[in-house]
């Protein structure tokens, strides 16, 4: 296993670098083995293509780790369900990876690497093919926005009724949404920020920027109470262990709050004994805009603290500094279980402030996200 997981690294170098023209290579090949799978994807294919290669990456990197190979790649299955992806597409798709990872690595691929990648996709395949399989839910859900709320030029909260079917997410798991008014075949990750319940409606934290995703965009500005969005298979294990008795660290940073929140919902209904502390950062007081709600719920419940802080305004009468810093201002935690959501950047500081702290890795769950 660890030739398997050696070779495997030492070929992703040859080509780690050429990303852009692997990517291009693999799906220039994929439309070309079957011209039919052009419809399973976007006009435009910025970006569609790390993801894919994302996807893959992650895959084989945890062929040394079974129990987390199985659970990921049955996940990755159910969720690419939402391309109408069939059996038959994975061969086809097994084939042009292999061509363009030849191509584009040139005389530093020998039979070695390419035996280790024949072997990692069929075991990739084979296991997202039963995730897909085993799945009964739909590939996709129909879901109606009911309301959407502004905050500022940038950000909105919007809720979704799943329509139909009954959508079973944990809180601190994300889906991919798309919208088929105006992009067809893109699909975006977004946390969902609020725990399951009886009525299937889901809450959204978006937030775009100049030169971000679609998605992010026609959500925040083109979006409206009425509107039909496509929402698909919920993933992530950034979820509450309920069998835990250690008291809780939360750090949300900007709409990074979406799952902290979701997950302090669901300890609302479960938690007696143990302390929950959520560190809430932005940049600005405004950016701040889950902290009314937050302050509802700490009045509600006495073992629940929230800290916001704010790193670019100094007249700001709570804790300045990036969040990552405050965190430390109230340490140690190393008796607890850390939640950490927001952007890469910020989550990396995060995780380096807790390791430096001692906290165990094994306590720590986490999630970043980025306009993509």
């Amino acid at each position: 296993m660890e030739d398997f997981a050696r070779l495997l690294k030492e070929s992703w170098a040859l080509v780690e670098e050429d990303r852009e023209r692997l990517s291009a290579h693999f799906f220039a090949r994929l439309f070309l083995l079957d011209p039919e799978l052009r419809h399973h994807f976007p006009v435009q294919l910025n970006g569609q293509g790390d993801r894919v290669l994302d996807a893959i990456v992650t895959a084989t990197q945890t062929v040394g780790d079974p129990e987390s190979f199985d659970g990921y790649l049955r996940a990755l299955g159910r969720d690419h369900r939402k391309y109408q992806i069939e059996a038959k597409h994975y061969e086809t798709m097994g084939v042009a990876l292999l061509d363009a990872l030849r191509s584009i690595a040139g005389d530093g691929w020998n039979l070695e690497y390419d035996q280790a990648w024949r072997e990692a996709y069929a075991r990739i395949s084979e296991k997202m093919l039963a995730g897909a399989a085993a799945d009964e839910n739909p590939p996709y859900w129909h879901g109606e926005v009911l309301t959407h709320e502004r905050h500022g030029r940038d950000m909105a909260v919007l809720t979704v009724r799943a329509l139909q079917h009954p959508l079973p997410w944990k809180a601190g798991q994300y889906v991919s949404i798309e919208v088929p008014r105006y992009h067809p075949q893109v699909w975006r990750r977004y946390s969902v920020a609020n725990a399951p319940n009886d009525d299937n409606v889901l809450e959204f934290h978006i937030r775009t920027t100049a030169g971000a995703g679609w998605v992010s965009g026609a959500l925040v500005r083109r979006t409206k109470p009425g509107d039909l969005l496509r929402l698909a298979a919920p993933m992530g294990s950034m979820t509450l262990d309920r069998s835990s008795t250690r008291d809780v660290l939360c750090v949300a940073g900007g709409v990074g709050l979406a799952p902290i929140k979701a997950l302090v919902e669901e300890l609302t209904a479960v938690n007696r004994t143990r302390w929950v502390h959520v560190f809430y950062g932005a940049r600005r007081r405004e950016q701040l805009y889950g902290l009314p709600q937050l302050q509802e719920l700490v009045a509600t419940y006495p073992w629940l603290s929230v800290t916001p802080a704010c790193s670019d305004d100094l007249s700001f009468d709570g804790e300045l500094g990036d969040i990552s810093e405050v965190v430390t201002r109230y340490g140690p935690w190393t008796t607890h279980d850390c939640y950490v959501s927001g952007s890469a950047a910020m989550v990396r500081a995060t995780l380096r402030a807790l390791a430096e702290d001692e906290v165990p890795a094994h306590n720590i769950r986490y999630d970043t996200f980025g306009d993509l």
